[in-house]
């Protein structure tokens, strides 16, 4: 009797328990009656909420539910200035609420203003990008119908000097360049195969410690070609290192070493120097590899290339000295500046010659730049590294020697193209009515007078 009194008496416990847990349910901020929570509809919940906030809305029209895709509305915490205070603290006075409700949109005007702003400057660089290919499209077809099929009678005219000067487009680029760098060296594709042919038989005989190969530089020592080999491995390590490309690994890795390799054997006497691996690379994005090997080797055979990819001194000076006529013609104040300063072209001209301005410059302002030197010869060099100088000239008259030094060495990544262009067409290259060749004419010929010991003539 005992045992059923007292399985009954927990059977009842048990029972009333689970009742007690079947009504009561815990929620995150307390306990609600689930049954109860159950049976309400979504939208009687949201109604009574917006009755007690004293919030309610009516229904959004079908335009006003699209409104968050079309329209802008400031997410900050500044919108919390519209919130009422919690109920333990005093309501706002009117006075307050009403402030709150113009700063607020205020900054709701502000925020639109900001998007409108920003929306249009959008629209317009999407306007220019178009127009800028637009542009390019038509230059294309220009350039294809019209004048490299008739580049012999078309080059030298006034339009294509002005299609010239605006760029020319990167689909034909490679093309224009080889035909205004010509090929007077008459360099054959089977004559580059050779070249690299006995690079790599270097390469082999270097890196096994055998015989020296026998050449046309016969010589040169195997330690002077060895020297050349680890400077080229060093170079293009170091040549355009933010494409990646032409880095160990990279797809123009072996194309970039090869036409450098081969460009040793081809020219001996030169060899390689630093500032050469950027001028082939600008080539190798242009042109296949063999045609950029023949642009390459016809490019520094010009006269200016030479005197110092061959370290002439006494033509570097004239070069130098050339250069200073025509800036103090241009630039008579920073000129004056500079040489109180004591800052000599050398310091800056150097770099930018021996890698035709594509490692100072970025890059698609470079290809500029050569597509221009292609047409205007040496002088263009000249006349750019004028038209860098006036574009910054009145900050570099503000420093001293260091600061200049410093920021003609690397010079802002963000220039702006039709800016820079503008500057160096500012740039007059003629002084006292005589042109850039004249000029540099007659400082060789007064060296070559001081060379015998005669009297200087007057310049």
């Amino acid at each position: 009797f005992l045992n059923i009194f007292f399985r009954n008496l927990f059977t009842r416990k048990q029972s009333a328990r689970f009742e007690k847990q079947n009504d009561v349910r815990w929620k995150l901020f307390g306990k609600v009656p689930l049954g109860e929570n159950l049976q309400k509809d979504p939208k009687k919940i949201q109604k009574e909420y917006e009755e007690k906030t004293g919030r309610a809305q009516r229904p959004l029209s079908p335009k006003q539910n699209v409104r968050k895709n079309l329209d802008f509305e400031p997410l900050s915490t500044t919108a919390l200035i519209l919130e009422d205070r919690p109920a333990n603290l005093p309501a706002k006075p009117a006075e307050e609420a009403q402030k709150h409700r113009q700063q607020y949109e205020e900054m709701v005007v502000q925020a639109k203003k900001r998007e409108i702003k920003e929306a249009q400057k959008r629209k317009k660089q999407l306007e220019e990008r178009c127009k800028l290919e637009d542009s390019i499209g038509n230059a294309v077809l220009t350039w294809n119908n019209e004048i490299l099929p008739n580049w012999e009678t078309m080059c030298c005219s006034r339009k294509v000097r002005e299609l010239w000067w605006q760029g020319i487009p990167p689909s034909v680029r490679g093309k224009v360049w080889s035909l205004a760098i010509g090929n007077e060296l008459n360099i054959t594709h089977e004559l580059y195969d050779i070249c690299l042919a006995r690079a790599k038989e270097k390469w082999r005989s270097l890196s096994t410690g055998g015989p020296e190969v026998e050449c046309e530089d016969a010589g040169f020592s195997a330690a002077d070609r060895e020297a050349s080999l680890e400077l080229i491995k060093l170079d293009i390590s170091r040549t355009f290192p933010s494409l990646c490309i032409f880095q160990q690994g990279g797809p123009y890795h072996d194309t970039l070493h090869s036409i450098l390799g081969a460009y040793t054997c081809y020219r001996p006497d030169v060899g390689y120097v630093q500032g050469m691996s950027f001028i082939a690379a600008v080539l190798i994005l242009n042109l296949d590899t063999a045609d950029a090997f023949i642009a390459f080797s016809n490019l520094l055979n010009k006269p200016c290339q030479m005197a110092f990819f061959r370290v002439d001194h006494g033509l570097m000076l004239t070069y130098f000295a050339a250069f200073e006529v025509f800036f103090e013609e241009n630039l008579p104040k920073l000129f004056a500046h500079f040489k109180k300063n004591n800052l000599t072209p050398d310091i800056y001209l150097i770099d930018w010659i021996f890698t035709l301005y594509s490692k100072s410059l970025p890059l698609d302002l470079a290809c500029r730049v050569w597509d221009v030197f292609c047409r205007d010869g040496e002088e263009f060099l000249f006349r750019t590294a004028l038209g860098i100088l006036k574009l910054f000239e009145d900050i570099l008259t503000k420093m001293d020697f260091i600061h200049i030094a410093q920021f003609l060495t690397k010079l802002p990544e963000d220039l702006p193209s039709e800016e820079f262009f503008t500057s160096i067409a500012a740039i007059q290259m003629q002084s006292r009515n005589k042109k850039w060749a004249q000029i540099l004419a007659a400082l060789q010929k007064d060296n070559r007078e001081m060379e015998k010991g005669s009297p200087s003539l007057k310049r």
